[in-house]
């Protein structure tokens, strides 16, 4: 049966008790309200009549008029008889009334028209009584029946009542559970309902999908746990530390690297937070708080390990909902570019010395003691000599890089005056800037403080700036040197009037080996500026560049005051 045809159904019995029980009241109601107006218009009114006209008679000796309401009530009687008998004493009442009429002053007949007053009178009066009795019955058959029929109906109706919501509400409430269960990931629960409606169809529905769910999942889980597996295998055969954390923070699982690493089993410290086990060790606490991209040395596969370390956000949807980090081991790499610098160093070292041997010979050959030479002799020595300089120049710039990769930079830290290491500097390249016929402008304000540097690395820095300045600008223009005091520190600048660097290529300028793209430069090794660099910083300085394209070039560097 359909819900939709038992609600009609049980609405339909509420609405026929309803009908039921008001129609019986109404019939007895209407029932007793007909016989009390029987007896208020008929017997009532007849006992009204009789005793009026027992007034008149009394009053028929000395009230003329009495006769006249004797007559009127006589004729509302005969007019209104509906008892047995009653029609009999009328008519011996109006004989004995017109006798009385025939001699109004004897009243000898008077006896005779009381008695048949009197007799209505008493007829009525039983009829009075019989039909009270019968208005009694009816109330007391109504009063049994509706007691009856309200007691039958009630136990009905409260049996109906307590009965049909739990058709609606007991299966609602195995489909709220069963919902539930679906939803805690339950996918065995199933509901069983014996009715053939629309719940029951829900019912069937509802244990349909958990069916399919549960053969999703379980097809699912056994893919999924060996993806899981996989991956776990993938990872924990990686040379690089893998942890990974949740967006709590808390760890979700580690690979035989990490736990290597950080001296600690997966078992013991998964799901816990990592600010807790960071407490108890400093690896994590280091990982924790380093920025991305750091590199650490950390003591593994006994013997000092470097590590760089990356944080890669997990998303989903566009939703952060994790975080890994990942230790690369870069230990081959630091190894490789130990020996690259100690290779170079050894190369440019050894090549000193005989760069040195050839620029003597060079320096003699042109000597006219030992002999005249020709044109073109003196041309190819002075050829020699340029590249012997060229080659001394990479030699000592490679130098200065291997000093700087192998942390093994002295400094000869001392107090110095800003306009000594301009005058050096200027003296070192002024016959390179007449060549091109460059002017050079020097501003250096009075009683500048003493800065606390290097001499000769500052003055190399200094020259380095100014050997760039005049090999990019076009003849005839001028180089500016500044020098001027901010804050606690003393600024150094070169202006130029070169063509300038487009700005993207600023970020990458101190960088080793770089070059910036269409300068066409051959000679140089791209590694002056990366040393500068590393002498300022080395000496708590800092180093900078600004250009604009078709306005110049401002290089400079500043360093703490003493």
């Amino acid at each position: 049966m359909k819900l939709k045809t038992k609600l009609v159904l049980g609405l339909s019995f509420l609405f026929v008790v309803i009908v039921t029980f008001g129609s019986l009241s109404f019939y007895y109601i209407n029932r007793l309200s007909n016989d009390s107006k029987l007896v208020l218009k008929n017997n009532h009114e007849s006992l009204v009549y009789s005793n009026n006209m027992l007034d008149a008679l009394e009053n028929i000796q000395i009230n003329k008029g009495a006769e006249g309401l004797l007559e009127n009530n006589l004729r509302k009687q005969e007019s209104n008889i509906t008892e047995i008998g009653e029609k009999e004493a009328t008519q011996e009442l109006r004989k004995d009334f017109r006798e009385l009429l025939l001699n109004p002053g004897d009243s000898s007949n008077y006896p005779q028209i009381r008695h048949s007053i009197h007799i209505i009178n008493g007829i009525n009066q039983a009829a009075i009584l019989r039909k009270n009795e019968i208005v009694e019955k009816t109330a007391e058959d109504a009063n049994f029946w509706l007691t009856i029929v309200f007691v039958v109906l009630g136990i009905i109706t409260f049996t109906f009542v307590i009965n049909f919501p739990s058709v609606i509400s007991a299966p609602i409430r195995a489909l709220n559970e069963g919902i539930r269960e679906i939803a805690n990931r339950n996918y065995h629960k199933r509901i069983h309902l014996n009715q053939n409606d629309e719940f029951g169809e829900l019912a069937n529905a509802f244990n349909t999908m958990a069916e399919k769910l549960d053969e999703y999942q379980s097809s699912n889980l056994a893919q999924l746990r060996f993806e899981k597996s996989r991956i776990e295998t993938i990872i924990n055969q990686m040379r690089d530390g893998i942890i990974g954390l949740d967006t709590k923070k808390n760890i979700l699982f580690l690979n035989a690297v990490a736990e290597k690493l950080l001296g600690l089993k997966e078992a013991e410290i998964i799901g816990k937070y990592s600010a807790d086990v960071a407490l108890r060790n400093d690896l994590m606490r280091k990982l924790l708080q380093e920025t991305p991209g750091n590199e650490l040395k950390i003591y593994a596969d006994n013997k000092e390990s470097y590590f760089n370390k990356d944080i890669l956000d997990v998303t989903n949807n566009g939703l952060v909902v994790g975080q890994v980090i990942v230790l690369r081991n870069i230990t081959p790499f630091h190894e490789l570019n130990e020996a690259k610098t100690n290779f170079i160093a050894t190369v440019s070292h050894e090549l000193k010395t005989p760069i040195s041997s050839i620029k003597m010979s060079a320096r003699l050959l042109e000597d006219e003691r030992i002999g005249k030479l020709v044109p073109e002799q003196a041309g190819l020595v002075k050829s020699i000599m340029e590249d012997a300089e060229r080659l001394l120049k990479i030699t000592s710039e490679l130098l200065n890089m291997a000093q700087v990769e192998t942390g093994n930079i002295q400094l000869k830290l001392q107090p110095a005056q800003p306009g000594v290491i301009v005058d050096q500097s200027v003296n070192a390249i002024r016959l390179r800037a007449g060549q091109k016929n460059i002017a050079l402008q020097i501003n250096i304000p009075q009683n500048l403080p003493l800065i606390q540097a290097d001499i000769e690395k500052t003055s190399w820095v200094l020259i380095n700036l100014l050997t760039n300045a005049i090999k990019y600008s076009p003849e005839n223009s001028p180089i500016q040197i500044s020098v001027s005091q901010k804050n606690n520190s003393v600024e150094f600048t070169v202006k130029d009037s070169g063509n300038g660097i487009d700005e993207k290529y600023l970020p990458k300028i101190f960088d080793r080996y770089y070059k910036v793209p269409g300068t066409h430069e051959r000679t140089g090794t791209g590694l002056g500026l990366a040393i500068s660099r590393e002498f300022i910083e080395a000496q708590q300085g800092t180093i900078w560049a600004q250009s604009t394209i078709g306005e110049g070039s401002v290089f400079g560097f500043s360093l703490q005051t003493k």
